[in-house]
């Protein structure tokens, strides 16, 4: 490459990074550079809308509202992934959708959930909203080449049984759908339709056939809701939240890129400065995705900082490999890439095949991970093989041609891993035995096998009116010390009112007597009238079926990681003990826990996933090593085997204990700066990112080995 060119492209690269880095830092601004430009943030970060719906009906019973309750969870994760649906009291759901103020144009949209009905052209009800699984607008082009706006319909199993002799019955005719008696629409049936699938055509516009959809959807409801009460509530962490973690990804990025120069010298710079560019796409994609952000949410995106160096630890690895082998530099280069790129492949593939696969199959939470996940993938991926290899090239061709700016391996004493793997398995049996011993004295003690927070087993919620408008600060300081002393409990959840001195205290489930305490308490020391107190119970924000969704997603994005690797390494038994080693990692987290009886909410299934992503990412950097080292080893011989297990682990100790450092220096910084709730998710994760180093050195190539030699053939 010409200097002149190298230049140009040098220039072009580091001005798209100053753009890039301005503007997403307007676009996290507290001022910005207009609303339209900000990301949504969530309950937690920025308040929004709380509307609370009664039943109609008298007495509903607890399956109904069940039923509902989920339901209504995915109609408004349209709004956000972030938003919370809850049972409150007997009869009541409250609905909370973060980054918005208006109430009155979400009740809009949302539509008055109430009774849907596909009926004959006499009036006969055929088939009811909750045979309806789910409804969607979609668009497709004719044969004509014109396109189309449809309304695409899921029905349930006994639903799709009703729906084709329905049809059967009316070809030929129209079948109105009714929506608490008013007729919104008249689709002819054409044939009759079995399969449980169908299509509802000739809408208007787009807008036209999602409008029809959600009434579709709002009305598939098991009970008929009327609104109670809306609210606009404000942010459940202040401003110094926000400070405080921003402050740690500032802190933690410096620290990383320092880390890089000083390991990796120039090519440790170049990775800096793609690393610059990764955190300004990464915040550029959450707001083009309209995806909502929450404190968790930032706290992945610090960790994916630290993350997002292993493409380029694994590429200079390899291209100290060659130096140190005797190749030129520019050589080098090009071998390393060339030999990086299927462990950054398949790695990268096999974790994003996960965050497809719990975007599809999950919900609330879950689908919001998984959306950052995948955006973290596809743009670390991008930065280090494309991003960090240009600029690497200019900074050749411009001069920097001294091997020593680049620096060299030459190959080390093979370590014999696998000589403590005996060692190895029983420390880590040791560990989770001691995590389910640790589940089973909490149950003893009359409390759970976690230490569940309110996401997950629900509480009290107690509505104060107070003498005076407290700050989301003073509340912190002054109202939640006082809670937790009559609680016991540090899991207090609080969100003020807007323009009222309401403020919602959510704590664990209170008996009487620790209700009449707290409202002592707080006239005692505040003093507010006990007319201006109310209490409520309420149900979890995770419900059953969304952890069911969690577990189910989690288990086919196992499956199907599973059969990738069976594929690109043409043998179970890697792909076997991938799995193995992934829920061994899960079990030592879930231990930590367990044992140390840390909160478990929604942050939870966020720490477990990030688990799952970091430690199939670890695994196959070691396999892809193996694969390459097995040429030309008699592959029966366990003795040769053991020697490419350990001369494979001990060429990619580098890569595990570098990358496990950055990662760690980032989420010690979230656990150092945090507030309290950050904190909770930090310490299990760098529990996680230790647990993840150690499988990778001592366990991963030990399960191979003893899979390869236990069972000779595949």
């Amino acid at each position: 490459m010409k200097k002149s060119k190298a230049l140009g492209i040098l220039v072009l690269i580091l001005a798209i990074m100053a753009g890039m880095s301005w503007y997403a830092g307007t676009i996290i601004s507290t001022v910005g550079v207009g609303e339209n430009r900000n990301i949504k943030l969530g309950l937690d970060l920025a308040g929004g809308v709380s509307i609370t719906y009664r039943a109609v009906d008298e007495n509903p019973s607890a399956e109904d509202m069940k039923d509902t309750v989920y339901k209504l969870q995915k109609r408004v994760e349209t709004y956000s992934t972030e938003s919370t649906v809850y049972q409150e009291g007997s009869d009541r759901i409250n609905i909370e959708i973060p980054g918005v103020s208006d109430a009155n144009s979400i009740l809009e949209e949302l539509g008055k959930p109430g009774s849907l009905e596909f009926q004959d052209e006499e009036g006969n009800t055929l088939v009811s909203g909750t045979d309806i699984q789910s409804a969607k607008g979609a668009t497709y082009n004719n044969e004509m080449g014109n396109r189309e706006y449809i309304v695409e319909l899921t029905l349930t199993s006994e639903g799709a049984e009703k729906f084709a002799k329905a049809t059967a019955d009316n070809v030929g005719k129209t079948m109105p759908i009714v929506y608490d008696g008013q007729t919104i629409s008249a689709p002819s049936v054409n044939s009759a339709i079995t399969g449980g699938r169908a299509q509802i055509e000739g809408m208007e516009s787009f807008e036209a056939a999602e409008e029809l959809a959600s009434t579709i959807r709002i009305g598939s409801l098991s009970l008929e809701l009327e609104e109670l009460h809306s609210k606009v509530v404000g942010a459940q962490l202040g401003e110094e939240a926000i400070s405080t973690s921003l402050k740690a990804a500032a802190i933690g990025l410096v620290l990383v890129m320092l880390f890089m120069i000083v390991a990796y010298l120039l090519p440790g710079f170049t990775a800096s400065l793609a690393l610059i560019l990764y955190s300004a796409l990464t915040v550029f994609a959450l707001w083009l995705f309209d995806i909502t952000l929450t404190l968790p949410g930032i706290a992945g995106i610090i960790l994916s900082i630290g993350m997002a160096v292993d493409a380029n630890v694994i590429i200079f690895a390899r291209i100290r490999e060659e130096i140190g082998a005797g190749k030129s530099v520019s050589a080098a280069m090009k071998i390393g890439y060339e030999k990086a790129l299927s462990a950054i492949v398949d790695g990268n593939i096999t974790t994003l095949i996960a965050a497809i696969v719990l975007g599809f199959r999950g919900s609330g939470t879950v689908k919001g991970f998984a959306y950052t996940l995948g955006i973290g993938i596809v743009l670390s991926m991008f930065t280090a093989l494309v991003v960090t290899r240009w600029l690497m090239r200019c900074f050749y061709a411009l001069g920097l041609q001294n091997a020593k700016l680049y620096g060299s391996t030459t190959e080390r004493k093979t370590i014999n891993f696998l000589g403590k793997r005996n060692i190895c398995f029983v420390v880590s049996i040791v560990v989770i035995v001691a995590g389910f011993v640790g589940m089973g004295v909490g149950t003893a003690g009359g409390g759970n096998i976690l230490n569940f927070s309110l996401d997950f087993v629900g509480g009290t919620s107690t509505t104060v009116t107070f003498n005076e408008d407290y700050s989301i600060a003073d509340i912190d300081s002054k109202i939640v010390p006082v809670v937790e002393g009559i609680t016991k409990d540090g899991n207090v959840q609080t969100q003020k009112i807007e323009g009222t001195n309401q403020v919602v205290i959510k704590t664990r489930s209170l008996e009487l007597a620790d209700r009449e305490a707290l409202n002592q308490a707080l006239i005692d020391q505040f003093g507010v009238s006990e007319d201006g107190i109310t209490a409520e119970n309420i149900s979890s924000t995770v419900s059953s079926e969304m952890k069911s969704d969690a577990i189910w997603a989690v288990v086919i994005a196992t499956i199907c990681m599973l059969i990738y690797i069976w594929f690109r390494f043409k043998d179970i038994r890697f792909a076997g003990s991938a799995v193995i080693a992934l829920v061994h990692d899960v079990l030592v987290v879930l231990a930590f826990y367990a044992i140390a009886r840390i909160s478990v909410g929604n942050t939870f299934i966020a720490c477990m996933l990030t688990i799952v992503g970091y430690s199939i990412n670890a695994t196959i950097v070691i396999f892809d090593r193996i694969r390459e080292n097995l040429a030309g080893v008699r592959k029966q011989d366990p003795e040769a085997l053991m020697e490419v297990a350990n001369r494979s682990i001990t060429q990619t100790l580098t890569r595990s204990i570098n990358t496990s450092l950055t990662t760690f220096i980032m989420v010690f910084m979230i656990f150092i700066l945090g507030v309290t709730s950050i904190r909770e998710f930090a310490l299990p994760l760098m529990a996680g990112i230790v647990c993840g180093g150690y499988s990778s050195v001592c366990i991963t190539g030990a399960l191979w080995y003893l899979f390869r030699t236990k069972f000779a053939k595949k």
